[in-house]
Parts: C-alpha cells; sequence; structure tokens
C-alpha cells in the first residue's frame, strides 16, 4: 500500500529525478515543447508552472530562487525576462501535455509538452562560447 507516500519516483535516485525534473524544465524553457513519457511530462508539469508563477514577479529574490533550481544564468533569465512578461494575462495553467502515439521500443506511452502560448525567440540559450584558435589547435585542424 502507498500510504502517505507523495509522488512518483520513476525507478530513479533522489539526485538522478532532481536531475532529470531540472533538465527537462530547462529544455521545455529553451525550446517551448520536448517530446517524452507521459510519466515524465506529468511530473515536470506541476514544477515548470509554479517556475514561472515565481519568475512572474520579477524581484531579485524570485530570480534567485530560480537560480538556484537551474544553476544557469541564461535558462534565468530567458524565463524571467522574455516568458514571463508575456504569460501575465493567465494566473495558472501555462503548460499543455498532448499525449502521442507510442514508443516502438519499449512501447511505451509518449506526450508532449509546450508552453500554452508560444513564444520562442530567435536567440538560442544554450550555445557553446566558441574557443578561440590558439597556436596548438591551428596545428591540429591542419593536419
Amino acid at each position: 500500500m502507498r500510504h502517505r507516500i507523495a509522488g512518483k519516483k520513476l525507478n530513479r535516485s533522489t539526485k538522478h529525478r532532481k536531475a532529470l525534473l531540472r533538465n527537462l524544465a530547462a529544455q521545455l524553457i529553451v525550446h517551448g515543447e520536448i517530446t517524452t513519457t507521459t510519466a515524465k511530462a506529468k511530473m515536470v508539469q506541476p514544477k515548470i508552472d509554479k517556475l514561472i508563477t515565481t519568475a512572474k514577479k520579477g524581484s531579485l529574490h524570485s530570480r534567485r530562487q530560480i537560480e538556484s533550481f537551474f544553476n544557469k544564468k541564461p535558462i534565468t533569465n530567458k524565463l524571467v525576462d522574455h516568458l514571463a512578461p508575456n504569460l501575465t494575462s493567465r494566473t495558472s495553467g501555462y503548460t499543455r501535455i498532448t499525449k502521442l502515439n507510442r514508443r516502438k521500443g519499449d512501447n511505451t506511452l509518449l506526450a508532449k509538452i509546450e508552453l500554452v502560448d508560444k513564444i520562442i525567440d530567435s536567440e538560442v540559450v544554450t550555445k557553446k562560447p566558441k574557443i578561440p584558435l590558439t597556436k596548438s589547435t591551428k596545428a591540429v585542424k591542419a593536419k
């Protein structure tokens, strides 16, 4: 019996589960929609809704709370500066889960979770910085 046991574990350890939620939420903010399993989509939906509600406040404290969850400043900036101001008319329900077909390999249910209002900037947040060419890298590329 599951008395007094809250939430799903997804057959993962606590650290792995938290990292999974953090990565799914970050990718949802960057791309606007992601395709994942139905169980994972249902787990990330309340978390992303709470993060958007916190971001709508726009205060320094809310930025620090979001930053402590993501540990990535560009994602925090995109959430607070670009997404949250466009969602001020809504009080809740920032995401939508659409069930898709089953995955071919293991027959698990897939779902697409997306932001209700499509607000995607052309700027890509998570690009790696270009490494300047030094003498050693120029020699390697020439060969």
